[in-house]
């Protein structure tokens, strides 16, 4: 059908072409929101945290002011994302051009839409020049053929394409509501010790003096109308009392304090392919290869973009990094810190030499309260205070083994991990259906 549409040349169908390369704002704490090329990702703008003054406004954007509606496109660094701009007040950074389309002949829904279409990145990316950077010029831009229906068959297609994007982010949404449940409760059991000091305030056993700060926090959060106790029957698996340890100072009493290296089968980091490996192999690209870029900050694999790889290389070459279920992936270079795991539909998959790969030992019991340390304040901060610096940043497989976890008795880790599961199960749905959905909306 897209194929039987007429092509007009991209300057042709536009209202506005508001581009502010060459210019660099003076930002701000706070103020009117930046939009810069890094935060436009997956067809959406992410959290913005630059800000340019109120009173450079004016001045700064006298180029063009974005309206609701407008399209922006990232034409440097990276090249190609594109974002649709609601009503807040915004401006643009260098490497974002602001599109509108011409009233009545192109819709700005569909344009957005048409911009992450494949036919269109891959003229972009032919008339993008540089090699370690890729741009592409403004008058190269504007010589773009675009595919348009009637206006009306653009306003239908709009409408479906955004239903489907408002379900795919939705179920995102939820995805991020339920890994903050788990991360709650993780750390009000394991991080705040809630139930052991509720039963060290009931027993009127002492407080080491170093968690004295958090039992008074308790005894304010114990205090408020609204508070909702933990059964009793989950209570009594906890202690009353805390013991002192080498590794981790105060900790309750009968816990213990391990190590990834103790608690693991396998800690290893992936493998990139040669060219020489690749040259000359037929095999159909079936295996998908990870890479720092494809785990989010908030923990999820981006599997809508993931490169793949021939399986003969997979099973060959890359053998040492072949990933199993469940597998913990952690970023180890360049981007540190990023934490994931491999779920059953990336089974066999590899990874590069950036990200390492945590098998445990009891992965049943282990993976939640393996991934929920490795994702907290406390060893994120370790793993920081220890990264080399150099031409690119790196942390390494025996200082990945090195990190200690506690470990409660397995009545607890049981209880925990039964609630944990359900927030889990639920979120794999959710994923499964984000992933069917945009499967569907790219078709």
């Amino acid at each position: 059908m897209g194929s039987e549409w007429p092509r007009y040349l991209f300057e042709d169908c536009m209202d506005a072409i508001i581009d502010y390369r060459g210019k660099t704002p003076k930002k701000t704490d706070s103020g009117i929101p930046l939009i810069t090329a890094k935060i436009i990702k997956n067809g959406a703008i992410q959290q913005v945290n630059e800000f340019i003054a109120e009173e450079n406004y004016d001045s700064w954007m006298r180029r063009g002011i974005p309206k609701s509606g407008d399209v922006v496109l990232t034409t440097e660094a990276p090249l190609g994302e594109v974002a649709q701009l609601d009503d807040r007040k915004v401006a643009l950074a260098q490497r974002v051009i602001t599109l509108r389309g011409k009233k009545g002949f192109l819709d700005n829904t569909f344009l957005k839409y048409l911009l992450i279409s494949s036919d269109v990145q891959h003229q972009l990316d032919g008339r993008g020049t540089g090699t370690t950077v890729k741009g592409i010029k403004q008058s190269e831009l504007r010589k773009l053929e675009l595919p348009i229906p009637k206006y009306e068959t653009q306003k239908n297609i709009a409408h479906v394409l955004v239903s489907l994007d408002d379900k795919i982010e939705l179920n995102r949404q939820t995805n991020q509501t339920l890994e903050q449940m788990a991360q709650a409760l993780f750390k009000s059991w394991f991080v705040d010790f809630d139930p052991v000091i509720d039963n060290a305030l009931a027993a009127g056993n002492p407080i080491p003096e170093e968690l004295q700060a958090r039992a008074q926090r308790r005894q304010q959060q114990l205090a408020k109308p609204d508070h909702q106790p933990l059964p009793d029957d989950v209570r009594q698996l906890f202690p009353s009392e805390f013991e002192e340890t080498e590794e981790l100072g105060w900790v309750p009493r009968g816990w213990e304090v391990k190590s990834f290296k103790e608690l693991s089968s396998k800690i290893s980091k992936g493998t990139t392919p040669r060219k020489s490996d690749l040259h000359g192999v037929i095999d159909p690209l079936d295996t998908f290869f990870l890479k720092v870029r494809d785990i989010s900050s908030d923990g999820y694999i981006l599997k809508g973009e993931l490169d793949k790889i021939p399986k003969s290389i997979s099973l060959g070459v890359l053998k040492r990094s072949v990933l199993k279920t469940n597998d913990i992936l952690v970023s180890i270079a360049g981007t540190i810190g990023r934490v994931a795991v491999v779920d059953s539909d990336l089974n066999g998959s590899n990874c590069n030499q950036a990200l390492a790969f945590i098998r445990l030992l009891g992965v049943d019991e282990m993976l939640h309260i393996a991934r929920l340390n490795l994702q907290s304040e406390r060893v994120q901060n370790e793993i920081f205070s220890k990264v080399v610096q150099g031409v690119q940043a790196n942390f390494s497989l025996t200082q990945l083994g090195e990190i200690n976890i506690i470990l409660p008795p397995g009545c607890v880790l049981s209880q925990f991990n039964e609630e944990v599961k359900a927030y889990s199960d639920k979120k794999y749905i959710c994923s499964n259906e984000v992933r069917v959905l945009t499967k569907l909306r790219d078709t």
